[in-house]
């Protein structure tokens, strides 16, 4: 059994916690007293014994007491302003207000020195914030015009930052998606990415759009308040790929222009010449002169026919930047079905949208999608009445239009994009591919696939919704 203190350690004890508990004001106070008590005394016993007289002596205390209230009061002041101004200075530092500073302090003394060092602490918090405040701003500036999607995700897998180019990618709204996790976003496997792998997200609003969109994904961690964070960026390989091959393509176009058009000029000058020098001939007429007639005749046609061939091309080699304006998005639509004649086209009513756009090029490239799309319904070979249906929403971010029609569908998807292929006994292989290159430079994109519901094709349009529409 434990032995019990004895009853001097207990006062001790006491006596220890009680001093602990006194303020440090409390503790001047009473150093004070303790100081000027002796004085007190010894002054009223000098003056009793000289003037034999109590009422002197307690007279003579009574002013001495009163004379020591005034001084403690003014000494005490003096010593515990400077404190409680330091005091406030601190607790403006600890709440970010970096305003106050203690005033009159001098080197040389021990509470000037401490009040110039915490002025010092608080203009050197003051420039770090600062710095703080206007590194966090030009990162939120930079990830807000970066068109490379960025995340970051606690370790707990919260999305806890996300950019506008990651909300229009991976259609999220960030009021509903910040604070959520991975496994409710659906991105449990671009959490799980190892870094420079690729990660490939189906496009949600699209159906079921065979085409998915790879990304290269990097990802490194950082603290935020302490807590380990993960942070993704996306590359979009597609689009790098898309570019990379609309130079070669120009390259190459370019090249072949070139070279065939030094051939087919002198051969269909030579052959116009040769043709002009034999003599007119009947319809009726036969021989080597008419067999020569005739074959000169098609020589400068084909001629004539393949420099035309090699103009349309040109087109992808010359397209000028956009003009951009503001454009309403439905009234651009309607002019363009009116343009078709072949088939009535269904225009369904959607939201008024406005986007900033080329007008010329923007139209060209609906015009290109509703003559595929009507030229695929009016498909000889498909068996039910022709229609094309165009509707188009909006999501915070970007306009989403779509050319719907029931012909036969796509029968190799992947080379709708890739100049001089065509299905088409007529095509020429640049509609689409000239269409994609207007979305590009609009900062759009164009995608076809196969309905699920029924035979045919849908072609998708997205536009950005410019912040001023």
């Amino acid at each position: 059994m434990a032995s019990r203190p004895s009853p001097m350690r207990r006062k001790r004890l006491a006596l220890g916690t009680t001093h602990r508990r006194l303020k440090y004001e409390q503790r001047i106070r009473i150093w004070l007293a303790v100081l000027a008590l002796p004085t007190i005394l010894c002054a009223a016993l000098l003056v009793y014994k000289q003037s034999g007289s109590v009422a002197m002596a307690l007279v003579t205390i009574l002013g001495l007491t009163i004379a020591w209230a005034i001084v403690a009061v003014y000494f005490f002041e003096q010593l515990t302003r400077p404190l409680q101004t330091l005091a406030n200075v601190v607790s403006a530092l600890r709440e970010d207000d970096f305003s106050f500073r203690a005033r009159g302090a001098r080197r040389g003394d021990s509470l000037g020195d401490l009040a110039l060092e915490i002025n010092a602490l608080a203009g050197t918090l003051q420039g770090q914030r600062t710095a703080a405040h206007d590194a966090l701003t030009l990162v939120e500036r930079v990830m807000t015009s970066m068109q490379s999607p960025v995340l970051a995700f606690d370790d707990a897998g919260y999305l806890r930052l996300l950019n506008p180019a990651a909300e229009a990618t991976l259609h999220l709204k960030r009021e509903h998606a910040l604070g959520r996790s991975a496994a409710d976003l659906d991105l449990t496997t671009l959490l799980h990415a190892e870094d420079k792998g690729l990660y490939s997200n189906l496009n949600p609003e699209s159906g079921t759009a065979p085409a998915s969109i790879r990304w290269s994904v990097r990802r490194t961690t950082f603290r935020l308040q302490g807590v380990p964070h993960t942070l993704l960026v996306l590359t979009d390989i597609a689009a790098a790929l898309r570019e990379e091959e609309r130079l070669a393509w120009q390259r190459l176009i370019r090249v072949l222009s070139h070279e065939i058009n030094n051939s087919l000029t002198p051969i269909k000058s030579i052959a116009g010449s040769l043709r002009t020098r034999l003599p007119n001939l009947s319809t009726t007429t036969t021989g080597i002169e008419a067999d020569l007639h005739r074959g000169l005749a098609v020589i400068e046609e084909r001629a004539a026919a393949l420099n035309r061939f090699l103009q349309a091309y040109q087109q992808l080699t010359r397209l000028p930047a956009p003009q951009l304006q503001l454009l309403s998005l439905d009234l651009l639509l309607e002019q363009v079905v009116h343009l078709e004649t072949r088939l009535s086209v269904e225009l369904q009513p959607g939201p008024p949208i406005r986007v900033l756009a080329d007008p010329d090029q923007l139209q060209q490239l609906l015009i290109n999608l509703l003559r595929n799309a009507v030229e695929a319904a009016l498909s000889a070979e498909h068996p039910a009445v022709p229609q094309v249906v165009i509707t188009w929403s909006a999501t915070a971010t970007q306009a989403i239009l779509h050319i719907r029609d029931n012909g036969l569908g796509l029968m190799n998807p992947a080379n709708l994009f890739v100049p001089f292929y065509t299905t088409k006994p007529e095509g020429s292989g640049i509609g689409l591919v000239l269409a994609q290159q207007i979305a590009t430079a609009h900062k759009g994109s164009v995608t076809l696939f196969n309905n699920s519901d029924t035979s045919g094709c849908t072609a998708e349009l997205r536009l950005p919704i410019d912040e001023r529409a």
